[in-house]
């Protein structure tokens, strides 16, 4: 109402000064005047006999002459208006709280409407279901243990040594097969070293002083696994200057050794009562009467993980995978064991003491005593088996965790009843090629294919067995998706 009139007003009001001329603007004033009566006149002749009595009694000046100007054309005054401020609103948070609640309500009821009008086309048939939230569940993560060796055997019992390599590569390492390197789907499994800290054991490589494999070997292990600044291998304490070392082919263990699952079959050698420097690695034999097999597993199952440069860290004792650590008290130290590197490393000493390994550590002597752990333990795995006639190989497994997604595809008992094969219908009008289905067809789910939003396939899970499907069956089918 209020800015009705006050347009009204405005109006008016720009009607009459556009009407008024400049010249007319002291007759409109005079006819004014009068409208006002005898009352107005009598006060104009007051006005004028005071402005006449100031001008007598004011001292008269010389003025000047002036220029006369021209008269200037009186300029129209627009009319001015006052601007109404303009109210700052205040948002109640009442009435805030209550548009939200109307808004969530209605966005609530699309969902709703959304989901009942998917269930009633359900009715019909469908070819694609969208998974519902609760129906994935993601970032499961599992720990996945196998066979290390090829084929997913956790027990080698076969081992060969590879015709390929040359006679200097034998120098510093022996890499095992499971078959002959010669035949069809023969692999490399692990392979054995053997290094002394300062050079003993090994002839010098090009006439270069202190250049032998020994020296050479046992400083890249030094620098694969102990921490900067150790000098030696310190087993159970006790630093040791000669050392075998077992590493697994990387292929093999993938993340990790699975600690608790390996175990060493060392069967002794003949070794008691030979010349050191006679006993290289080619001269050597498997002894029967020198003792019984030197079983090693790690200790964890009994002591806590130790953590190094190159990850956990535990040590190789007496004992089996069966039986565990045979003194669990005091168990005798044979090594070290790096589960996430894949190495052994099993003291010379403690071999020379229970398998009479004799290792040469002459200078300037090729011992070969990689190849004496090769044969130890390929006599131990072809020939000995245990109290429960199991052959006495390199036992192992290898272990990974794998994070997956787990998917929930949930049928019901009114969708998927029908088959696009061409052999579900016949004739020229698409009948059921059973009369039976008439009423009641009946389906067998053999596969799950998943999609994008692009109702492109992305992946398709296969069923172990068809899984029939009818008007009065449902399936839950769980799907597993690793990453």
């Amino acid at each position: 109402m209020r800015n009705y009139q006050f347009n009204e007003y405005k109006n008016l009001n720009n009607s009459e000064w556009n009407n008024i001329d400049n010249d007319e603007l002291d007759d409109i004033d005079f006819e004014d005047e009068d409208e006002d009566g005898e009352s107005g006149t009598e006060m104009r002749r007051r006005r004028r006999r005071k402005t006449t009595r100031r001008r007598r009694r004011r001292p008269t000046r010389r003025r000047r002459p002036t220029r006369r100007r021209k008269p200037t054309r009186r300029r129209r005054r627009k009319p001015t208006r006052r601007r109404r401020k303009k109210a700052v609103r205040r948002t109640d948070p009442r009435r805030l709280q209550r548009l939200i609640k109307s808004q969530a309500r209605a966005l609530a009821n699309r969902i709703i409407r959304e989901r009942d009008l998917k269930s009633l086309r359900a009715r019909f048939g469908r070819i694609f279901t969208s998974f519902d939230p609760a129906d994935v569940i993601e970032n499961q993560q599992e720990t996945v243990t196998k066979g290390l060796w090829s084929g997913g055997l956790g027990n080698l019992v076969n081992m060969f040594t590879s015709s390929n390599q040359t006679a200097t590569q034998k120098r510093y390492y022996y890499e095992i097969f499971q078959s002959g390197s010669s035949a069809v789907g023969s692999e490399p499994q692990y392979s054995i070293a053997w290094g002394h800290v300062g050079g003993s054991g090994s002839a010098d490589e090009g006439g270069q002083v202190n250049d032998t494999p020994s020296r050479a070997i046992y400083s890249q292990y030094r620098n694969l696994l102990l921490e900067p600044g150790d000098k030696m291998f310190s087993i159970n304490g006790v630093d040791t200057d000669n050392c075998f070392f077992v590493n697994v082919n990387r292929a093999r263990f993938k993340e990790r050794l699975d600690e608790g699952n390996m175990e060493f079959n060392i069967q002794p050698l003949s070794g008691d009562g030979n010349m050191n420097s006679a006993f290289t690695g080619s001269h050597v034999s498997a002894s029967l009467v020198s003792g019984p097999v030197v079983r090693l597993v790690d200790d964890s199952k009994i002591t806590d993980t130790r953590i190094g440069q190159a990850g956990q860290i535990y040590s190789l004792v007496s004992g089996s995978i069966e039986q565990g650590v045979h003194s669990k008290t005091a168990p005798i130290h044979y090594g070290l064991l790096y589960p996430q590197m894949g190495v052994a490393v099993i003291s010379g000493y403690a071999m020379n003491a229970s398998a009479s390994f004799n290792v040469v550590t002459g200078s300037e002597v090729p011992g070969d005593n990689a190849y004496k752990l090769f044969t130890a333990m390929s006599h131990s795995a072809a020939v000995l088996t245990d109290q429960s006639g199991d052959r006495l190989g390199f036992a192992a497994r290898s272990s990974e965790k794998v994070k997956s997604t787990h998917y929930f595809v949930r049928i019901k008992n009114s969708e998927y009843n029908f088959s696009n094969n061409p052999t579900f219908i016949t004739g020229s009008r698409g009948q059921f090629a059973q009369k039976s289905f008439l009423f009641d067809p009946k389906v067998y789910v053999t596969s799950v294919g998943m999609y994008n939003n692009r109702r492109e396939l992305l992946a398709v899970a296969k069923l172990s067995k068809p899984l029939l499907k009818s008007f009065t069956r449902e399936a839950l089918i769980k799907i597993k998706l690793d990453f």
